[in-house]
């Protein structure tokens, strides 16, 4: 087996005296496509947040390839290789395709925000921009505001925000949350496109990216993983329907 990217060890997270994590492990090997799904409420955000550093752990330990990263900030975490969406779409409204791509590129290329310098002269801050920009399918709207991209875009490009600094290990947080069929399928391309040869792990509630994008589920109740297996394991898993799968087939 690969190295793990990440692994969680026990984590908690209580807000007052409820426990929403509740002792969660996780082991995802480098390179590997890992979903977790659940129902509403099962903590799956709280569980992204907790990894991303947007929230402090109760208990427990994450690490990174190897290394804990708990009590670091987000931008710690994301200088040590990993880099997160958001399931609102979280861009610089107000600046072009471009210029979204162009600041997420920067710190990755050893760049500070300065008044004195022209970001204009910075070929390799546009060479990659430009790149990731190809990646994603949006050459062609380089100079559109990002706020006037259609929601698909809008998501295409947030992806590409996220890859453009060229983390190793990716979370995508309900990346195809409403998109039609169409644009939920370009969406999974476009992801197994951008994650090959990194480590992904994602929330997602459409059952048919889950199981035709990623190499392993995990599955969240009520704040803890009750299993992790390959997508047939899971799809085959009587405790898993019970808890979850079988509860969305009946409504």
């Amino acid at each position: 087996m690969n190295p793990l990217a990440l692994e969680l060890k026990d984590v908690r997270k209580r807000f007052g005296n409820a426990e929403i994590i509740c002792g969660a492990n996780l082991q995802l090997p480098q390179g590997q496509r890992l979903a977790l799904i659940g129902p509403n409420g099962a903590g799956k955000s709280t569980l992204f947040n907790l990894i991303s550093g947007r929230f402090t752990l109760s208990s427990g330990d994450i690490l990174l390839n190897g290394s804990s990263i708990v009590g670091q900030k987000p931008y710690q975490i994301n200088r040590r290789g990993l880099s997160r969406s958001f399931q609102i779409t979280n861009i610089f409204h107000r600046l072009s395709v471009f210029e979204n791509l162009r600041c997420a590129v920067l710190w990755s290329l050893g760049y500070r925000y300065s008044f004195w310098q022209r970001l204009n002269g910075l070929r390799d801050v546009t060479q990659r921009a430009e790149q990731v920009m190809e990646e994603i399918g949006l050459q062609r709207r380089r100079h559109v505001q990002a706020d006037l991209l259609s929601y698909a875009e809008q998501r295409a490009l947030e992806i590409g925000i996220t890859i453009a600094g060229g983390a190793s290990v990716l979370l995508l947080d309900e990346p195809t949350a409403g998109m039609s069929r169409s644009e939920s399928d370009a969406a999974v391309e476009l992801i197994r496109k951008v994650s090959a040869g990194k480590t992904l792990l994602m929330v997602e509630h459409d059952m048919d990216v889950v199981f035709g994008l990623a190499d392993q589920i995990a599955v969240l109740v009520y704040g803890e993983i009750i299993a992790c297996d390959t997508p047939d394991q899971i799809r085959n898993n009587s405790l898993v329907q019970q808890a979850y799968l079988g509860a969305m087939e009946s409504t």
